[in-house]
């Protein structure tokens, strides 16, 4: 047998369950298997549909000829629509605004689909497709585009296509370019080298006429939304430069025009910008991208501009594909923008809408087994017989009135066709690999199991388990469990019709984990039967089975409880800060009540029942000892110490500590209104917009400045000389790095026109970041290796705790400071004012500590939804796009708020080593408990929901977020067993 400490279990657990949860992510995010490679096109396009009669048949079998002879696509990444359109538009791109009202320009609002980031909205634009919620996570690494796509199709037939702008196109489209520079995306600090790299191709290649389709992707604009927002003084002047930039193209075109075909500019946004700046969600401000089409084929505008139409962006695909005389995309779900192809013969007219027809109506075949009684398909088949007698009268030479009618008829019956097999197509996006998410699900639900049916052993005294090495009882059980599931796999592998990702690994690896689901049933299994076997052992003294549980135990389960039941319902994942709030809120309410009745009620303390109930205790634990039963170490920790509040608090302390939850209520109060955030009220105007408004730089500036005055007092009391001198140094290089990249100013700055990307002045930062940390490091090896010191251990601790504060105040917006100051302060509040006077263990601590975390994921703006994801974090003091650094800086950000408040529930424990030696241990199972417990349910939900008419917009992005919190606790855990020194000595 092999004794095994709560810590290691429950990091041993996470680890099992961080596999399970990445196996159900790929399979619930499965990299598209619906399309076919464009490698694998080459059939001959359809001919016009057979007229009726004997011997007559159509000669055209071809693709029509280009209506353009060179098109211009403008893409100016996250153009909302109110930047064209809105007063924005009018003040800043009057070119623009002009053309759109008055010249020969068709104007609509396109619609993105979420996810709204750049790469997946590319190859919609590109292939006609919705490209899979997965590809939010390979944004940052987007590989060669595979499917059939504008471009290629373009490259085929012999078109000359050169590109200027965000290198993500070359990395999706290589090799198709005759002239190309890529410029990075994802260096955000940057908004005018990153456009002027593009602009400065222009003239020459404007003169040129080598070329048939030229691209330009300017992202100065989302560089600027996400750094300072989409009400930035800095929007107006890019939207003059843009406005410029089509001006000049616009101009180029017009001039360089032949008689026979003209030329078409296209101007487009990928996605749209929300009011914080950022992109990713399903709101209307990211959703609504302006889409312009600019040529002399159209016919100038006579009265005034209606509100523009609004089309998917799936249809700019098989509109450009007409324009240019290319096939259309073979997985495009777009439709026909008709007023673009429509100033042509009817026979033009009919073909490219039977061709759109045709195209969507065998993607319908290839994708749903009963395809015939779709209605998108009935009419279009109707439209096509229709369409077979207007040939045939065409064909008889008939010019009556009855063609033209006729002709009209067929084409609304076509339309009516085409909108109805794109809705059809585009509800069809979601194709999970359901074998691979079921797996993953069997291993978090086990995982989830096993750590509530080792809840007495992991919170018990000892805080450890024995293992049997060999279960004799369970051996046969578990090869006959890895028989059953091998022999499924292979049933599924060889059956299954589709691609599943779980069955494309080795057999070793299935094999692996196949073991693993066998290994843990049976250890769930053999835990039921201990359990059941000493329930049956009669226990002397009846006190164990009368345990009272007090008003903060009631609250956290049934809080924990309405909080995982929470999930199931969408409304509640948008709002799911206000669900924390309300919990945080009724939690201080309750510790308010403990505080009044251990300061009032038991004023009188009674060591005689103190004596009497440790008396008890010790009894049971003797009985417990021989029957081999473990008493929760709530009993120890908190009873067996008989300390009197009155210790605890004396003079006016004990008045501090009675208003001390109120103090705290008043702060999240506060915080509440620093940053909407959610869906229903997300824009509603808060203090952290008032503050970021350039009017206000200077408020900005000195609540900046108080912020981290306050971070410096509440930090430094507990570390060493010299991390103090670099704390004040790091927070005096935050300070300086804001103001350079024009954020806030120091007193002396009469203006910000001096700007910079604050590449030093971070890196200045980073210096002292890294010097605590590696001091705080020190000191913790120390204490494990050389003396087993715990106020050295205590104090390294504290120095790593400071040196992430530290990089969260750098990486924080100034808006957010006072969100640390406030974390800082109610963690303080809680240790000397309520944690301590009321005794509370180690389990209630550090549920605390989760929920508070949790809260403060949300007091900084975050949301259930990517747009709020705050990107330019990763650049810091970046001068190019490092995967890595991006990655961990991006994710700190992110997750500041539960991270600080683990670390900080790491030193407080370790400080209580001396009163309760398992306080880590217990810390550390509770915390894995707590994050298991929503994973797992909300599986199960999301597994249910998978067609749910939300699941893109809410269920999903929630879902990363699970799983992203999952990997990041399961890293916190294994830190919190790796300081359980004391512990892991004595087992």
């Amino acid at each position: 047998r092999m004794r095994l400490g709560s810590g290691v279990f429950a990091s041993s657990c996470l680890l099992m369950e961080a596999l399970g949860v990445a196996l159900f992510l790929r399979g619930f995010f499965p990299v598209s298997v619906r399309s076919l490679s464009h490698r694998e096109v080459s059939e001959d396009p359809p001919a016009e549909p057979a007229p009726s009669g004997p011997g007559m048949v159509s000669n055209w079998t071809k693709i029509p000829p280009p209506l353009f002879k060179k098109v211009v696509i403008v893409l100016i990444d996250a153009l909302r629509d109110d930047f064209v359109f809105g007063s924005k538009g009018k003040q800043f791109m009057p070119y623009t605004a002009q053309i759109v009202e008055k010249g020969a320009s068709y104007s609509f609002i396109a619609e993105a689909k979420p996810p709204t980031v750049t790469m997946p909205r590319i190859k919609a634009l590109m292939t006609g497709s919705i490209p899979g919620f997965i590809d939010v996570i390979i944004n940052l690494n987007s590989p060669a585009l595979l499917d059939d796509n504008l471009i290629w199709q373009a490259k085929t037939s012999g078109k000359r296509i050169i590109f200027y702008g965000d290198d993500t196109w070359v990395k999706l489209f290589p090799k198709y370019f005759v002239e190309y520079d890529g410029t990075t995306s994802f260096f955000v600090s940057d908004f005018t080298e990153v456009d002027n790299n593009v602009t400065r191709h222009l003239d020459r290649v404007l003169k040129r006429e080598d070329w048939d389709l030229l691209i330009l992707h300017y992202l100065g604009l989302d560089h600027i939304g996400h750094m300072t927002g989409p009400n930035s003084p800095l929007v107006g002047p890019k939207l003059s430069e843009m406005d410029n930039i089509l001006k000049k193209i616009h101009i180029s075109l017009i001039s360089k025009e032949e008689a026979s075909l003209p030329n078409l500019l296209v101007v487009c946004g990928d996605h749209g910008m929300s009011e914080t700046g950022s992109h990713g969600g399903s709101s209307e401000a990211e959703v609504r991208t302006p889409l312009l089409f600019l040529s002399s084929a159209f016919e100038k505008r006579s009265g005034p501009l209606a509100q523009p139409e609004l089309v998917q962006q799936t249809d700019l695909a098989s509109t450009l594909a007409v324009g240019l005389g290319l096939p259309i995309p073979r997985n495009s779900v777009g439709k026909l923008i008709w007023p673009v192809v429509g100033g042509k013969t009817m026979r033009e007219q009919l073909r490219f809408v039977h061709l759109n027809g045709f195209q969507l109506s065998r993607l319908l075949q290839e994708n749903t087994p009963a395809y015939e009684k779709d209605p998108g398909y009935e009419h279009f088949k109707i439209a096509e017989k229709s369409h077979g007698n207007w040939i045939k009268l065409y064909l008889e030479g008939n010019n009556s009135e009855i063609l033209l009618n006729l002709g009209k008829k067929v084409l609304k019956q076509y339309l009516e066709a085409l909108k109805t097999l794109s809705s059809s197509l585009s509800k069809q996006v979601a194709q999970y690999d359901v074998y691979s998410m079921l797996v993953g699900a069997v291993i978090i639900m086990e995982v989830l199991l096993l750590l509530l049916l080792s809840i007495p052993k992991a919170l018990s005294s000892r805080a450890e388990f024995e293992v049997p090495l060999s279960p004799p009882l369970f051996s046969l059980l578990f090869y006959l469990m890895c028989l059953v599931l091998c022999a499924v796999h292979v049933i599924v592998c060889t059956s299954a019709e589709s691609l599943c990702y779980f069955c494309s690994l080795s057999w070793l690896t299935a094999v692996g984990v196949m073991m693993l689901i066998s290994a843990l049933m049976c250890g769930i299994l053999s835990t039921i039967l201990k359990i059941f076997e000493n329930s049956r052992l009669p226990l002397k003294n009846p006190v164990v089975s009368s345990s009272n549980w007090s008003e903060i135990d009631l609250l956290i389960l049934i809080g924990t409880l309405v909080h995982v039941l929470s999930l199931g319902a969408s409304s509640f994942i948008e709002e799911e800060h206000q669900t924390w709030y309300f919990l945080i809120n009724t939690l201080c309410l309750v510790l308010c009540q403990e505080l009044c009745r251990n300061n009032f009620l038991l004023k009188e303390w009674d060591p005689q029942h103190s004596t009497t109930v440790k008396r008890h205790f010790d009894c049971i634990g003797k009985v417990s000892e021989s029957k081999n039963i473990d008493i929760l170490a709530a009993s120890n920790s908190k009873l067996g110490k008989a300390v009197s509040p009155a210790e605890f608090l004396k003079g006016s302390d004990k008045w501090i500590s009675l208003a001390s939850p109120w103090i705290i209520l008043i702060c999240c109060r506060l915080l509440r209104s620093l940053n909407q955030t959610g869906v229903q009220w997300a824009h509603r105007p808060d203090f952290g917009h008032w503050l970021t408004s350039s009017e206000h730089k200077s408020e900005l500036s000195f609540l900046a400045a108080v912020s981290l005055l306050k971070v410096y007092f509440l930090v430094q009391r507990r570390c060493s000389l010299v991390s103090k001198i670099a704390m004040a140094l790091g927070l005096l290089g935050v300070y300086s790095y804001r103001a350079a990249i024009g954020n806030v100013v120091f007193p002396w700055q009469h203006d910000s026109q001096d700007i910079s990307k604050g590449i030093t002045e971070a890196r200045f930062v980073y210096v002292f970041v890294l010097g605590i940390v590696f001091t705080g490091t020190k000191d913790i090896l120390k204490s494990q290796v050389i003396s087993a010191d715990s106020s050295v251990k205590s104090t390294g601790l504290w120095e790593v705790y400071s040196g992430l504060v530290l990089l969260a105040a750098l990486l924080f917006r100034p808006h957010n400071l006072p969100v640390l100051v406030f974390c800082l302060l109610i963690q303080t509040i809680m240790t000397k004012y309520i944690w301590r006077p009321l005794n509370c263990d180690a389990t209630q601590i550090t549920i605390m500590h989760y929920w508070f975390g949790q809260a403060f994921f949300y007091f900084q703006g975050n949301s259930n939804g990517i747009a709020t994801v705050d990107v330019s974090a990763g650049f810091v003091g970046l001068e190019s796009y490092v995967e890595i650094p991006a990655i961990f800086l991006t994710a700190f950000a992110t997750y500041a708020g539960p991270l600080l408040w683990a670390i900080h529930l790491l030193c407080y424990l370790s400080s209580e080593d001396s009163r309760n030696s398992v306080a880590v241990s217990h810390g550390s199972f509770c915390y894995a408990l707590m994050r298991s417990i929503p994973v797992a349910i909300y599986v199960v939900l999301i597994t249910g929901l998978r067609y749910h008419l939300f699941i893109w917009s809410v269920f999903s992005p929630k879902l990363l977020y699970e799983g992203v919190h999952v990997f990041i606790t399961t890293v916190i855990c294994l830190f919190f067993t790796a300081m359980d020194q004391n512990h892991s000595h004595k087992v």
